[in-house]
């Protein structure tokens, strides 16, 4: 039994892994998903650590600390202080010491494969979501997300030095698979691995990403 720490992306919400925890959960582990205070304009960093630290209380076996997108930042941080087994980065922010995730597009290249594209929710998020939780996912609304997190430079010196794994989407459209297989190999020195997915895999395709968790 391993507890598995799910750390969302920008807007924060547990409800983003409401498909994926419950197959973690009947593959014989404890899920965690955890919400963030994205809509509080004065949480950083430091706050967001604390949300996650705070929803795994003791954990259950060894501990596999996921992050999405903006949560990358977030989820080495919990690894370390968790002494985590392994890190998963998801679709994800891979953070550089001192890095915020305001320089990041810059840093990591991204603006490289972006170009002059203007960001549309149903293009490059939801446009391969099935339409039963498409629906969910309107119905509830456009999340908040502060700025202030986009600020604090991450902590670390390193990346922790445990078990580390990368999962680019092959048909993400914000986070390109060519950019993130870049990204992945550039700062993590490991092979990227795959889930037949947009942005959101664990909206679009939970059983995918669960089978590549657990792999």
């Amino acid at each position: 039994m391993a507890t598995y720490v799910l750390i969302p992306g920008a807007g924060g919400e547990a409800w983003y892994w409401h498909l994926a925890a419950p197959l973690l959960e009947a593959a014989g582990h404890r899920a965690v998903p955890v919400e963030l205070p994205a809509s509080d304009p004065d949480a950083g960093l430091g706050a967001y650590v604390a949300a996650a630290l705070d929803a795994v209380g003791t954990p259950d076996g060894d501990v596999v600390v996921v992050g999405q997108s903006l949560g990358g930042f977030t989820a080495p941080i919990v690894a370390e202080r968790l002494d985590a087994a392994a890190l998963v980065f998801v679709a994800a922010m891979i953070p550089n010491p001192g890095e915020t995730a305001g320089e990041w597009w810059s840093t990591s290249g991204f603006h490289e494969y972006w170009g002059d594209q203007e960001m549309d929710a149903t293009e490059h998020f939801l446009h391969d979501l099935p339409s039963t939780v498409l629906q969910e996912v309107l119905a509830r609304g456009e999340a908040e997300q502060a700025g202030r997190v986009m600020t604090d430079p991450f902590p670390l010196p390193a990346l922790p030095a445990i078990p580390t794994r990368a999962i680019a989407a092959t048909n993400d459209r914000f986070f390109p698979v060519a950019f993130m297989d870049r990204l992945i190999r550039g700062r993590l020195g490991v092979e990227p691995e795959h889930v037949s997915a947009g942005h959101l895999p664990a909206l679009a395709n939970p059983t995918g990403l669960v089978e590549v968790l657990l792999a």
